[in-house]
């Protein structure tokens, strides 16, 4: 109980709540760097794996080599990256965490996207095509759509990855919530690091609650029964 009140106090301290090591700003940092890192990957993975999924060829060396990427610990690539001058000091610590966050958020998005656009009944693609619609409308009309469930679950698990990852940044300097992680452990304050794994807790619950939203709001109203049932696609369920 003496911890649990020592937590609350430092919540409710009026000097953790200002300035540039505050929670608020420290928690939008965090957000920030976690929502550029997402978009970034949705970009990237996302874009590659419509391509792949759209046309059927080389989907399944690709993606096997995206989530064999995930054996690569975020840890272990900051840390190359913060013996690169060049880019550890830029923007303050932001580009070396955009990038070692960003080869962590790919694989789940780029396996999803793929799975998601194969998982598009073959008959439904057929029946486009007789309608008269081109290569492009079908992906956009009929695959695009019935994808998002997929392409959704693999954001969200991204995102939330990112934003419990994210903490790491503090050891190339930049500033975020990690930071009161970090210097918590290295002072053996346990209050402070505690408090800060707290803010990333509530971060990641209130991200995972947007995400569901927005994946029901984009999800085709005739499928959003189902979207509830729908889990993470795993190297498993990827088909040529």
């Amino acid at each position: 109980m003496h911890f649990l009140s020592q937590v609350f106090d430092w919540f409710t301290t009026s000097s953790n709540w200002s300035g540039a090591q505050g929670i608020p700003q420290l928690f939008w940092h965090q957000l920030e760097l976690s929502l550029t890192v997402v978009l970034s990957a949705l970009l990237l993975g996302g874009g590659i794996g419509v391509m792949l999924g759209h046309t059927g060829r080389g989907g399944l060396v690709a993606v096997n080599a995206a989530n064999a990427f995930r054996a690569v610990p975020t840890l272990a690539l900051l840390t190359l990256l913060a013996i690169q001058p060049s880019i550890s000091l830029k923007w303050d610590g932001f580009l070396a965490a955009w990038i070692a966050l960003t080869a962590l958020a790919i694989p789940p998005i780029l396996t999803n996207t793929y799975v998601g656009m194969r998982e598009v009944d073959a008959d439904v693609r057929d029946a486009a095509k007789a309608m008269g619609l081109t290569g492009g409308q079908v992906l956009r009309r009929v695959e695009a759509p019935l994808a998002v469930p997929f392409v959704m679950a693999g954001v969200r698990t991204a995102a939330i990855e990112v934003v419990a990852t994210s903490t790491l940044a503090a050891y190339v300097s930049f500033g975020d919530l990690g930071t009161y992680v970090i210097t918590g452990l290295n002072t053996n304050n346990s209050v402070l690091s505690f408090s800060g794994a707290v803010l990333v807790a509530v971060m990641a619950g209130l991200v995972a609650g947007a995400l569901s939203l927005l994946t029901r709001a984009l999800t085709p109203l005739p499928m959003r029964r189902s979207t509830s049932r729908l889990v993470t696609a795993r190297p498993g369920l990827v088909r040529r």
